[in-house]
């Protein structure tokens, strides 16, 4: 008997419906003898559709009060999931995160997992009831409903799985794997049997929608054995994400290309060429809360520079108003933003052995007039900042110059 934990996200409980859909699959576990947790989202749409409620009443509504509406959405969808299990004769008790104490930090809107008390799930799942708790929220130490931010009840289903010691963490998607790239992009996109950590996470934090990069970072953490799946498809084994690297001598150099087009470039012209321009620039930013991704400093000229770096789309116009704040302060000749950006990445842990990719990579988009705008690396990926225009042509001559396309 197995002890797993699945996570339906909210497409795969978007209707009466679907949530009857995942009732008889979890049914269908519980009869094969598996003890089942089941972590749930709310109906696709529906977060939403509640944050819009909010900022119809309030222009910026408190987080402490967006929390209490937002989380609202889980509590419906593990109520009727409950009631679909119980109509088809599996007993079932539905639980919010603040039930089952998932206890948080007080980050409102975007709070972390400190620690989960999984005493009063085994006690039901050891009477033979399948359990089902509310996703993407928590409990902070003094009773305030926390919620763990967009895609977060990944974190849920994984954190769960790492307190329960679960034999498996099973994510239930719309799609029924992670692809060797988007399929909507290259039609040619291969599912993967199998990819590390490493990788999903350089993927997950690339772009890639597949997983939430935090539920990644946890599951790799706490050795929870990762699977994603289709809730839309009966079989298939998915994609299972593992610890090892797969040790068969056929695997490729690259395992898969990300790409993301929320991306913009900030460029601070003619700042002077000296020690400590970079922090002076950088730390207001960052005193913004403003994650920045790529930087370049080009070579000093008559002893200026120009200082580029990417972020976010919907931080650009605050990174510019804070940067033409301290303009004067830093002896910046001008701030410039560019919203026509993305970036495309190749990623893959046999790059550590095989020397070439970058040209490889370089030469392939040479060969399409694809300028290469600014370029991060890291052991086990390359990242381009090229003109969005570009992105799907990039993605699609990469994928068939690294033989993504070709069957393992």
């Amino acid at each position: 008997m197995a002890l797993i934990v699945q996570k339906y996200g909210g497409t795969s409980v978007g209707s009466p419906e679907r949530i009857k859909n995942v009732a008889s699959k979890v049914a269908k576990f519980r009869a094969e003898g598996h003890q089942v947790v089941v972590v749930v989202s709310a109906m696709s749409g529906e977060t939403n559709r509640l944050i819009a409620l909010a900022k119809d009443v309030a222009a910026k509504p408190d987080p402490r009060e967006l929390d209490v509406v937002v989380s609202t959405g889980e509590q419906v969808t593990i109520g009727l999931l409950c009631m679909a299990l119980q109509d088809i004769g599996v007993p079932a008790k539905s639980y919010t995160g603040a039930q089952v104490k998932i206890l948080t930090d007080s980050a409102h809107t975007k709070a972390r997992i400190l620690n989960i008390d999984e005493a009063p799930i085994r006690k039901d799942l050891d009477a033979g009831a399948v359990v089902v708790v509310a996703g993407f929220q928590g409990v902070d130490e003094h009773g305030n409903i926390t919620t763990l931010g967009r895609g977060g009840s990944d974190t849920t289903g994984v954190a769960l799985a790492a307190a329960l010691k679960a034999d498996e963490c099973q994510i239930y998607t719309d799609v029924d794997g992670v692809y060797t790239t988007d399929p909507r992009i290259v039609p040619e996109a291969r599912k993967l049997d199998t990819i590390t950590f490493e990788e999903m996470l350089e993927m997950a934090s690339l772009g890639s929608k597949v997983l939430q990069i935090r539920s990644v970072e946890f599951a790799g953490k706490y050795k929870v054995k990762l699977r994603v799946l289709s809730s839309f498809q009966e079989g298939g084994q998915g994609t299972l994400i593992t610890v090892e690297e797969d040790k068969n001598m056929e695997q490729p150099v690259i395992s898969g290309i990300a790409f993301n087009r929320d991306e913009a470039k900030v460029t601070v012209l003619g700042v002077p060429d000296k020690p400590g321009i970079a922090y002076q620039i950088l730390g207001p930013v960052a005193d913004a809360n403003l994650d920045v991704d790529m930087i370049i400093q080009n070579v000093g000229h008559d002893g200026t520079t120009d200082f580029s770096f990417t972020l976010a789309r919907g931080d650009l116009e605050k990174a510019v108003a804070i940067l033409e704040g301290v303009k004067t302060h830093i002896g910046a000749r001008a701030i410039e933003g560019d919203k026509t950006m993305c970036k495309v990445s190749i990623v893959g842990v046999g790059m550590r052995s095989h020397p070439g990719v970058a040209s490889k990579m370089f030469r392939t988009l040479a060969e399409e007039g694809i300028n290469i705008q600014m370029i991060s690396t890291s052991e086990i990926k390359i990242s381009v900042a090229i003109d969005e225009k570009y992105l799907e042509l990039a993605v699609r001559v990469l994928h068939k110059a690294f033989g993504l396309d070709q069957p393992v």
